[in-house]
């Protein structure tokens, strides 16, 4: 009997790669093993992407798709495909629909599978032509990510996994309003492998991950896993209450003595300092309570348009 795979792709104006990615897919998978099926979700694409999965989902019976009704953006999109796998399912592939994530791997992803693994993520190694900055605050994202938070997320990870049919309602069971899904897949346990890979080129279209969206993004791991941040604010405000202490004995000694205390530019630069450290201090507690503020909304994570599922 043949095992049953589903292959969740989220995409966003994407419409020139889905007939591309589909074929490249389509090569990798023996057919003669598995019967494999494909769930886009389109969130909430600009350009023909929804036209063009309509056209596939009728040429290919194996096609279907998710349509939102809106960008609610990359994590949310996985989650609506997670929430709709079929229970006959006996593995899902999460990948991105730009061809970046190599679907070449995808055979050593299901060799590793049928050796034991629950879940098999992957890592990214960084070619020499990426960009200086964008390699840097990669590396730092990492290094702040598992020095503030209670999981160790490896450099490198990537929303391309392989994540079997045990850990489909542990996954479904995810309500936050703030998804982290690398984070969430370490978080969950079960028996886990890294694969590393080369990123892939892009044949059209271009990257929807700006500066602004991957700070956010960080900013969202970090605060989805730990409270660390809010005890290293409070350690600032005794550390640098106890050291106010210190100018205490001088304030006095010149006070008796007839010295006059000078420095009114190393006091506006004390003022300065302080009233930036106590703003970055309500930013951090601002963080946590719009967090709760919005999930106690209890909104929804998605909404779908329509469907052929």
């Amino acid at each position: 009997m043949k095992k049953k795979i589903s292959i969740l792709i989220p995409v966003c104006n994407e419409e020139q790669n889905i007939p591309v990615i589909i074929h490249a897919i389509g090569e990798t998978i023996d057919t003669t093993i598995y019967d494999h099926r494909f769930i886009f979700i389109d969130d909430g694409s600009s350009d023909k992407t929804n036209a063009v999965l309509k056209d596939m989902a009728v040429e290919h019976k194996h096609v279907f798709f998710i349509s939102l009704s809106k960008n609610f953006g990359h994590q949310n999109a996985l989650k609506a495909g997670i929430d709709c796998i079929h229970q006959d399912a006996d593995c899902v592939i999460m990948m991105d629909g730009d061809l970046q994530h190599p679907p070449a791997l995808i055979p050593l992803m299901l060799e590793k599978w049928n050796e034991g693994y629950d879940i098999v993520y992957t890592l990214r190694k960084d070619e020499d032509n990426i960009p200086f900055l964008k390699k840097k605050t990669a590396s730092l994202f990492y290094r702040l990510l598992n020095k503030m938070s209670d999981i160790e997320v490896e450099t490198g990870a990537a929303d391309f996994r392989l994540i079997d049919k045990k850990t489909f309602p542990v996954f479904k069971s995810f309500n936050e309003r703030d998804l982290f899904l690398r984070g969430l897949t370490k978080w969950v346990g079960f028996k886990q492998i890294s694969i590393e890979y080369s990123p892939g080129d892009r044949n059209f279209g271009q990257s929807k991950y700006t500066y602004k969206k991957m700070v956010r993004f960080a900013l969202q791991g970090i605060t989805s896993f730990s409270t660390k941040p809010l005890y290293t604010a409070a350690y600032l405000g005794l550390f640098f209450s106890v050291t106010s202490l210190l100018y205490v004995p001088y304030t006095i000694y010149s006070y008796y003595f007839g010295k006059p205390i000078s420095g009114w530019a190393s006091l506006i630069v004390t003022i300065s300092f302080f009233g930036g450290l106590q703003l970055m201090i309500l930013g951090i507690i601002g963080l946590y309570l719009g967090k709760l503020f919005m999930q106690s909304k209890n909104r929804p994570n998605y909404i779908i348009r329509e469907s052929n599922l």
